[in-house]
């Protein structure tokens, strides 16, 4: 059956249609986009979310870390991505150092909405005065646990987050704390496939994953690593979509029906 969704009508789903997606057992699909083109074959196909990650530090212009990149580099994706969407929800990062205060968060996130057209913005950590300042400027927040890309240097490495008990209480209770905070979703990377079904579980706003197994709310994926494309090694927790796909469309949707139907990750993507 053709699941793509016509064109030409549709609205931008909100915050409040991801949230109706978790109560009715509905999975989020999500992959990122850095630019029009791509945007709008994800949309095309359906899938739910577009992150535009400062993962573009590493697949587009070739940093070794996602540390370099500017509010600058942020907002001018996100406009690009925002201009060919119709349907799929649109988060930023707010990069590197860029939300060091609640006031330079609150300034910051504004150029993503205001200029780049995202709906939501996305911080690393446990950020809750950055996050609470901003919902109290109707700015809707993603948080983003586990796995913290941007501390790299103090984390030594990319590497699984809350395989000890202290660490998995740690993460657990610091989801509950940005949920109170008023985050409207959060990103769980690289934590263990039962830690992050036990946030899902106790958590009333949408969890996406990314390496952190199939019983989150839904799922994201670097698009350059879910195509098999890029400068750098593609991680265990992805799949190479274009093995089996006879094109780029194909290989996007199969990504949205596999999460749809709880058949990614599976446990050979997962920890």
């Amino acid at each position: 059956m053709n699941q793509y969704l016509s064109t030409g009508t549709l609205k931008p789903l909100s915050i409040t249609d991801l949230a109706a997606m978790k109560q009715r057992g509905e999975k989020i699909s999500c992959l990122t986009a850095y630019d029009a083109s791509f945007s709008a074959l994800i949309d095309k196909v359906g899938i739910d979310m577009i992150l535009v990650g400062d993962s573009l530090g590493m697949v587009i212009q070739g940093h070794s870390t996602t540390l370099p990149v500017t509010i600058k580099d942020m907002v001018y994706h996100t406009h690009c991505v925002s201009k060919a969407r119709q349907r799929a929800f649109i988060v930023a990062d707010l990069p590197f150092m860029s939300y060091a205060s609640p006031i330079i968060a609150a300034k910051n996130a504004a150029k993503l909405m205001q200029i780049g057209g995202a709906q939501m913005v996305k911080l690393e950590g446990p950020k809750f005065e950055c996050v609470s300042f901003l919902v109290d400027q109707g700015i809707p927040v993603c948080g983003h646990l586990g796995l913290l890309p941007q501390s790299v240097n103090q984390l030594g490495s990319y590497k699984v987050q809350g395989k000890e008990l202290a660490a998995a209480e740690k993460i657990l209770t610091e989801a509950h704390q940005l949920q109170q905070a008023g985050a409207s979703l959060l990103v769980l990377e690289c934590i263990p496939a039962s830690l992050a079904k036990e946030i899902s579980s106790q958590l009333t706003i949408p969890i996406i994953g990314i390496g952190a197994g199939v019983d989150c709310d839904g799922q994201v994926l670097v698009l350059y690593d879910m195509l098999n494309i890029g400068p750098i090694k593609r991680p265990r927790f992805s799949r190479d979509f274009m093995n089996g796909a006879n094109n780029i469309e194909e290989a996007l949707n199969t990504y949205h029906q596999s999460v749809k139907q709880s058949l990614f990750p599976s446990i050979d993507h997962s920890f």
